[in-house]
């Protein structure tokens, strides 16, 4: 792999040249076409990704949250991949599966921008954008090219910032993306709530994300980590749980608790489960 390292923000990125960016959809995402991500490795560096045990980060041989990769040229091979994947037939596209395509170093590089503007210029049937972070409304101007064929999903695991900092030490404030759904539900851009993994939270919680969206999806280690859980097991969650006194949290039944408060401020099909939630 070419690249050349620099540092950046405490971690380091490289520059990388991809040969193709649009990836089959397949496992969890085969209600997809294609899954794209405008960078390799992440550096929010969330405890819990499952991503740390995919063959990305461990060839890396670097720590996860520690490197970012950034694809050079990106749209304008993107734009090549686009309208060959578009003569073949629909165009369902996942953005992004294993990295956040709004995180930090995305403000300098705006990768995510330039790929989004070849989306809109050509537009797929589907893209759902998946974040936790704040930046995404900075390209509400883009999305709203998209219409109906868009849907932002915006990450928020829990409602206590204690939690935040104990599982996501270095990823925006809870406050911040409440703010973004809001903002993009008046700009009229289709959002959804995505709380995964499910993490400890309070009796409110539901009251929180119903008063800035009306589409929740609810997803948990045991059915988001496209492994049962194995791959989570391995991260040592459990001791962290353990160490915060709320073990009852890191259980199948946990989300549970969670979907009922849900579905008692939500209306009927608006709230919905793991891969069902993410699908277009």
């Amino acid at each position: 792999m070419e690249a050349s390292e620099v540092k950046k923000m405490g971690y380091e990125c490289f520059a990388t040249y991809p040969k193709s960016l649009l990836n089959k959809g397949t496992g969890f995402l085969t209600d997809y076409t294609h899954s794209l991500n405008p960078y390799s490795g992440c550096s929010f560096g969330c405890t819990y990704c499952y991503v740390r045990q995919m063959p990305v980060s461990l060839f890396h041989k670097k720590e996860w949250g520690t490197w970012v990769n950034i694809k050079q040229e990106a749209a304008a091979l993107l734009r090549k991949e686009l309208a060959r994947a578009k003569a073949k037939g629909p165009v369902t596209i996942f953005m992004s599966s294993s990295t956040d395509p709004y995180q930090p170093v995305e403000y300098s590089e705006q990768v995510t921008r330039s790929l989004l503007t070849v989306i809109a210029e050509d537009p797929p049937d589907f893209l759902l954008v998946q974040t936790r972070s704040p930046l995404v409304r900075r390209d509400i101007d883009l999305l709203q090219e998209l219409k109906d064929r868009v849907r932002v999903s915006m990450t928020v695991e829990t409602d206590l910032e204690e939690i935040k900092r104990a599982f996501t030490p270095n990823a925006p404030p809870i406050a911040a993306r409440l703010k973004t759904l809001e903002l993009l539900a008046a700009a009229d851009i289709p959002t959804q709530a995505t709380i995964a993994p499910v993490l400890p939270s309070s009796e409110a919680f539901a009251h929180k994300l119903r008063a800035v969206a009306d589409r929740v999806c609810i997803d948990d280690f045991f059915m988001g980590d496209g492994s049962g859980g194995k791959r989570t097991k391995k991260l040592g969650i459990s001791s962290l749980y353990e160490k915060l006194g709320l073990p009852e949290w890191y259980d199948p039944s946990a989300y549970q608790l969670v979907y009922d408060r849900l579905t008692e401020v939500f209306a009927p099909g608006q709230v919905l489960v793991s891969q069902k939630g993410f699908a277009p």
